[in-house]
């Protein structure tokens, strides 16, 4: 399994907005696409959305995408997710094997 971590900086004033965006439509379309998302967060002051994704491999991750971007219902939301961010980073992560154990 891989995974991506994505932080996107949004917008001043509209985190609520994508919030519901994100739970009614997006988290729902990558679900029906077999893209889970692992788990979402936004940061304390509200300005960061961070959430994972999961993926077989890497190869799947171009091919999951563009299935993603073809759908008739990102399709229908035209330019409504990236009016609210404002900047956007995406890292590929591996989950490593726990080595020790805390007390």
């Amino acid at each position: 399994m891989v995974y991506q971590l994505r932080i996107y900086t949004i917008n001043r004033g509209m985190m609520d907005s994508w919030i519901s965006l994100f739970n009614e439509h997006i988290r729902p379309l990558h679900d029906r696409l077999g893209i889970p998302v692992q788990n979402s967060w936004v940061n304390a002051d509200r300005t960061e959305f961070i959430w994972v994704r999961r993926f077989n491999d890497l190869t799947e991750i171009p091919v999951k995408e563009a299935e993603y971007f073809a759908s008739p219902e990102r399709t229908a939301l035209a330019d409504l997710p990236t009016s609210h961010i404002a900047k956007m980073e995406v890292r590929v992560i591996d989950a490593v094997a726990a080595t020790a154990v805390v007390a």
